[in-house]
């Protein structure tokens, strides 16, 4: 069993993504370490922090629960996506390993998801 971001526009031929739960923990801890901040000292992740000291677009997506909770409108989407897009955007290469090229192409599948959304003005779904 796992988790399947997609768009609500009720077509099941739109792009998703998806992950096991496990592996979204980690996709998020990676986006976490990116935005400079560790997401274990986070409250909700069992931290202490809370989610204003920390500036990232990202807290939509980072301090959501896995698979419940509120849809992501397409105005988070829209906030959420040029930071994700300037990820996607490191180049792949070869020699970088291959847990990091999987969380740079999780980012690409999740971009185009989080488009199709903005587009249709629909919201992005946890399921």
């Amino acid at each position: 069993m796992g988790l399947v971001l997609f768009p609500g526009d009720d077509n099941t031929d739109s792009p998703d993504v998806s992950w096991s739960y496990t592996g979204f923990g980690m996709f998020r801890e990676w986006l976490a370490q990116i935005e400079g901040f560790t997401l274990d000292e986070m409250r909700g992740f069992g931290g202490e922090r809370p989610w204003s000291e920390v500036s990232t677009t990202l807290t939509p997506l980072l301090d959501h629960p896995d698979d419940d909770g509120p849809d992501l409108t397409p105005a988070q989407c829209a906030a959420i996506l040029p930071r994700l897009s300037e990820i996607a955007g490191q180049p792949q290469d070869d020699r970088l390993d291959p847990v990091r090229q999987r969380r740079i192409q999780d980012v690409r599948q999740l971009v185009v998801v989080l488009q199709l959304c903005i587009e249709r003005d629909v919201d992005l779904l946890f399921g």
